[in-house]
Parts: C-alpha cells; structure tokens; sequence
C-alpha cells in the first residue's frame, strides 16, 4: 500500500487513512516527506515545513477544510 505523510495535527485524516490501510508517517520534518508516495498539510502555512522545496515523488494535499472522508477520496484519485 502507498506511504502517505500526514502532518502531525492531522490526527484524524491519520486514522482515517491507516483504516483504510494506508501506511501512515507522521510529517515531523521536512526529510519525512522525501519517501511518501503523497503528503497531507494543513494548508495554514503555503511552505509548511519547507516541503514546498523539498523533493518529494508524491503529491501534497492541502486539507484545511476538508473532512477526512474528502482527504482519503484526494488520496486515492492521486494514487491511482
């Protein structure tokens, strides 16, 4: 399954995303991103992290404002 790093406060788009099996890593710093296959971020910073300069393989979703069902469903369109 694709490794999806989510921003820490994202606690609930992490549950949401681990029951449907993803393999959830916590975005604790920048080089945490560097292996995912997507990352989810809160949005309310447009460089979080610097993973905006970061090299990174996979997409990043901005969830302000999106339930976690909303996140999940961005996840999956990214991935296939």
């Amino acid at each position: 399954m694709a490794k999806v790093g989510v921003e820490q406060s994202l606690t609930n788009i992490q549950q949401a995303l681990k029951d449907k099996g993803y393999d959830v890593v916590e975005l604790k710093q920048e080089s945490d991103a560097q292996n995912c296959d997507c990352c989810v971020v809160t949005g309310l910073d447009s460089n979080v992290m610097g993973i905006s300069d970061t090299v990174t393989k996979g997409s990043v979703i901005d969830a302000n404002g999106m339930s976690a069902d909303e996140v999940c469903r961005q996840v999956e369109s990214r991935l296939q």
